[in-house]
């Protein structure tokens, strides 16, 4: 298990990147899934900055990556404002652009990218993204 702090500044995206890429190799994922770990990684805690936060320099993200054997488990926890991501429909696919609604491409993304995605929120934690992706032979 390692636990690493980030500021939440985009400029950080990068060490977040690199920091569960290195995890990813360690818990044995392929190329692959490393790639999926690494882009929804990014797109929660752009997502972090963004929504919860408000901006940049606001608060910190605290991401802990765990070899389960099985896998990688990734938790992103941060403090800022509360956010369910089951209270955001999936994109609608089949309908003219222009009746495309803004928003929740990002959730959507994350979902299809990874294996398991639970949120919790708690008032003295914060709010806890847990993903998990497999080992796949295929990776």
């Amino acid at each position: 298990m390692a636990t690493e702090r980030f500021s939440g500044y985009y400029k950080n995206l990068d060490r977040i990147r690199a920091f569960v890429l290195e995890a990813a190799e360690y818990a044995g994922l392929g190329e692959r899934a490393a790639y999926a770990v690494q882009s929804a990684v990014d797109e929660a805690c752009t997502n972090i900055i963004e929504h919860a936060y408000g901006g940049e320099g606001r608060g910190e993200i605290i991401c802990t990556c765990i070899d389960t054997g099985e896998g990688l488990r990734v938790v992103l926890q941060d403090f800022g404002k509360s956010f369910n991501p089951d209270s955001v429909p999936d994109p609608q696919v089949n309908v003219p652009l222009e009746d495309v609604k803004v928003g929740g491409l990002g959730i959507f993304f994350i979902r299809k990218l990874m294996d398991d995605v639970k949120f919790e929120f708690t008032p003295n934690r914060g709010n806890i993204l847990t993903l998990f992706k497999r080992k796949d032979a295929r990776s």
